[in-house]
């Protein structure tokens, strides 16, 4: 448990003496609270003792004098200091709803939840069914860590910004803003982030010190680079020939024109063929030249994928590879919404639904931080028949741990028995041991 609230403690520069211990008692009990994360639910595990008022809780959400940009960056620099001292920091952009990618709605019922818009749900949408839900929906960048145990990476989130219906500001512009700040925060670092194609344009955004991959579209419109000036007047060229689409290009592709390639995806090895090429994306990059990696499976099974970085001196597999570990995104977002219970909180005005949501994700984020650094080897889930393959901890075992570290911290530090509670359990004792000799 010191080691928990020592991570909460790096926050504490946030808050006012009174508002630090309701955060603690609020964090603590969302963690131990069984059953659904009401706020009422968190103050029943974190505060038993009512030592303030349940309204004084509600308020500390929707209204407490505290930033929730000040948690994020805690908390981002502590664990890049933690897991990513030396080289590029790994990053990680979801994709909205509406866009196909990641299941960042958060489901808030209600017309007056502030923030909350209709949106296409990509978790229960299908290709020939599209399904709409009312909830925030949320542009989130992730910490991609390699865990010590080897395996699947794990995503832990590093900010959080909320794209309301019918907003002038754009998904993308979000994340350029997120992107922007953490950058700032990581002064002299590279920063690498993999986004879904709904972001594929961040690659033509003047973001210093950070680098783009994202997935191509079939159909892109792609131009060999600039020819050199002629010196003759006029108005120079700024991109040479057109070229073949992606599509295009992996078809044109001759069979001694690709090369074999080991990448590692979602802790698996993997083979694929692909084939790389500098080219120019005029209505994106303009100038710069950014490389397209077309990946193709060996077996036929999957259709051919296109990548594309501004990253020119990746090699191919590191780009898959990249590409690849965005998963663990989606994987935050089923455990944050699954375990941590991310659209549960009842707070619906003002910027309540926004804190909680992001709460919910700081919190995954220290939960993870906290067992990456007490549990380094991991072994503290025991195996179980009905997951004969499963050889890693997951958010839940991590979780599990944490709870049964705040409970047994909280039940070694209970005050002593009094006297009439001895004589209950003397008097239970006895119940037991005359219903045992009657047993027999």
């Amino acid at each position: 448990m010191t080691g928990f609230l020592a991570l909460l403690g790096l926050t504490r520069a946030g808050f006012t003496a009174p508002s630090f211990a309701m955060f603690t008692h609020l964090v603590t009990g969302w963690v131990c609270a069984p059953g659904r994360r009401t706020v009422t639910a968190m103050i029943t595990a974190g505060d038993p003792a009512g030592r303030r008022a349940h309204d004084a809780y509600h308020r500390f959400v929707r209204d407490g004098a505290w930033s929730m940009h000040r948690l994020w960056q805690v908390l981002t620099r502590h664990l890049v200091t933690r897991f990513c001292p030396d080289g590029a920091i790994e990053l990680a952009c979801d994709a909205p709803p509406q866009a196909g990618g990641a299941p960042s709605l958060f489901h808030h019922e209600g017309r007056k939840v502030a923030g909350a818009g209709v949106f296409r749900d990509a978790v229960r949408s299908t290709l020939k069914k599209v399904v709409y839900a009312r909830g925030l929906n949320l542009v989130v960048i992730t910490l991609t860590v390699h865990p010590p145990w080897g395996g699947w990476t794990i995503a832990l989130p590093d900010g959080v910004r909320v794209h309301r219906k019918h907003d002038a500001t754009t998904t993308v512009a979000n994340a350029e803003t997120m992107l922007d700040q953490i950058a700032s925060w990581l002064p002299g670092q590279r920063v690498h982030v993999v986004t879904d194609g709904a972001y594929a344009t961040l690659a033509g955004a003047d973001l210093a010190r950070v680098d783009v991959t994202s997935r191509m579209r079939r159909d892109a419109a792609l131009y060999k680079p600039a020819p050199p000036r002629t010196g003759r007047r006029g108005r120079p060229r700024l991109r040479g020939e057109r070229l073949p689409t992606p599509a295009q290009l992996s078809e044109q592709t001759l069979n001694d024109q690709w090369t074999t390639i080991r990448a590692d995806q979602r802790g698996t090895t993997i083979t694929r063929m692909v084939h790389t090429r500098d080219v120019l994306r005029y209505k994106v990059n303009r100038h710069a030249l950014v490389r397209l990696v077309i990946v193709r499976d060996p077996a036929g099974v999957q259709p051919d994928d296109y990548i594309v970085t501004t990253d020119r001196h990746a090699s191919a597999a590191d780009v898959v590879s990249r590409y690849g570990d965005r998963w663990s995104v989606e994987v935050c977002f089923r455990d944050v919404k699954q375990f941590l219970g991310g659209d549960q909180p009842q707070s619906w005005t003002r910027r309540g639904p926004e804190r909680a949501a992001a709460l919910a994700l700081w919190l995954h984020a220290t939960t993870w931080c906290w067992y990456l650094t007490s549990h380094p080897d991991g072994q503290t889930w025991t195996p179980r028949p009905w997951y004969p393959r499963k050889k890693t901890p997951s958010f839940l075992d991590a979780l599990a741990t944490l709870r049964r570290t705040l409970w047994a911290q909280r039940i070694t530090h209970m005050p002593s028995p009094t006297g009439e509670d001895q004589q209950t359990t003397a008097v239970l004792t006895e119940a037991v041991r005359v219903r045992s000799d009657l047993a027999r």
